[in-house]
């Protein structure tokens, strides 16, 4: 790609290899992270550097905003999967606001995703407001409860699973090792998951660090009494024994906690709820679905802590994500996309049943009307065409078709995406 023309004099383009220091100054410089860079976390973030995926603007030299993007797959409704274009490191420099500097690497990146042939592009938003406007939308939320470990009523001589698995403690080698497979049959069978690369393991476990501020976790595992590995939570946990020094009041915070089978989800928060000298245990992100709260004898003492949207989707080619998934009921229906920027719209005719899904373009009357953000956020389930024709940003053509969407496109699960990128 070739440097964007602009009257200001501000290039847009992908930066080179010897450009990456300078970049991820400005990168941190965005996330109010200090700007120095040092040598150590310069040499370990450049292990995901991809020539062409990174992206800077930069006035006489300097780099004043960045976006990057890197290959993903992205599992669907039914257990598909689908090439996704991940976008993150997103910056513009206080200085340089109110330019369209993002607007400019948007475009630029949803173009070549397009041409790569990616189903959608992915994002985690920091701030709501922004990514609507480029056609995302939030596809999955989440959740975090904080349990009340004395409250929760768990019999205080628990001392392991009573369906004859069991719960082990390992090193981050041993994570390492077990944790991709596992994680591997989950993501295939949860839509919303995301895959997650060598890297990110051996980051996950301190294998590769450059974080200054990492923490090495515990790892628990669970083994089903096959002795199949079902569960895994990585969790850490504070020091805090309250103002008279004598009394244990210790968090357990989980980073993450994935389980194939209800049980070993079951296992693994019983056990984490039955460490001695702790009082609290922060769940980490879940789906706000989570079984979490009815694992324990009192539901009560799992309070939602914080709820919030978290993955954004941008459909960029409307056939192939409408094919893609399954549908837990039958019929047609009608879609008029409006689009954004020329790449993605028009008007769909969806047909669903149990043995698959058709879409194509068509010149019939639609059903309903929506942005293509919206179509992201009904794509993985979890939103309702109801409640949004509710808030004027679905249209009904004909009366009872949001419903009808509704019956095609919801879910009996949430979707659920843990991952931070």
């Amino acid at each position: 790609m070739t440097p964007t023309p602009r009257a200001d004099g501000i290039d847009i383009r992908p930066i080179t290899d010897a450009e990456f220091g300078e970049w991820l100054r400005a990168v941190n410089t965005g996330f109010l992270r200090a700007p120095a860079v040092s040598d150590e976390e310069r040499e370990g973030r450049r292990r995901r550097f991809v020539p062409g995926r990174y992206l800077g603007a930069f006035d006489a030299g300097r780099c004043v905003a960045t976006f990057r993007s890197f290959a993903q797959e992205l599992t669907v409704v039914g257990g598909a999967t689908v090439p996704a274009d991940a976008v993150s490191g997103v910056t513009v420099t206080a200085t340089h606001r109110r330019r369209g500097l993002l607007s400019g690497m948007m475009a630029r990146d949803l173009a070549a995703a397009k041409e790569r042939g990616d189903v959608v592009a992915t994002l985690i938003a920091a701030e709501y407001p922004i990514y609507g406007r480029y056609g995302f939308g939030p596809a999955t939320w989440t959740a975090e409860w904080t349990v009340d470990v004395p409250r929760a009523g768990l019999d205080a001589r628990w001392a392991g699973p009573a369906d004859g698995g069991r719960i082990d403690l390992v090193d981050g080698e041993e994570a390492r090792k077990l944790g991709p497979d596992l994680h591997d049959r989950l993501r295939r069978a949860r839509p919303g998951l995301v895959d997650r690369d060598e890297l990110w393991w051996q980051l996950d476990t301190g294998a590769v660090r450059f974080d200054p501020s990492w923490k090495q976790p515990f790892f628990a595992v669970y083994r089903s009494a096959s002795g199949e590995v079902e569960g895994l939570a990585v969790y850490e946990v504070d020091d805090n024994w309250g103002d008279g020094k004598l009394q244990p009041l210790n968090t357990a915070t989980v980073r993450w906690l994935i389980g194939t089978t209800p049980a070993a989800e079951r296992a693994l928060w019983q056990y984490l709820c039955s460490i001695d000298w702790v009082a609290r245990v922060k769940s980490g992100p879940r789906a706000p679905d989570d079984l979490l709260p009815h694992f324990l004898p009192d539901p009560r003492a799992a309070r939602i802590t914080s709820l919030a949207d978290w993955l954004w989707v941008r459909i960029l080619d409307v056939v192939r994500a409408l094919e893609a998934r399954t549908y837990e009921g039958e019929g047609a229906l009608v879609l008029e996309v409006a689009g954004v920027d020329g790449l993605t719209g028009g008007r769909y005719r969806l047909e669903a049943s149990a043995d698959g899904a058709s879409c194509k373009p068509t010149t019939q009357s639609a059903d309903v009307t929506l942005g293509l953000g919206d179509l992201g956020a009904l794509w993985l389930g979890d939103e309702s065409a109801v409640r949004l024709a509710a808030l004027g940003r679905v249209r009904e053509e004909r009366a009872g078709a949001a419903r009808k969407a509704d019956a095609l496109l919801r879910t009996s699960r949430r979707p659920w995406c843990p991952d931070m990128f």
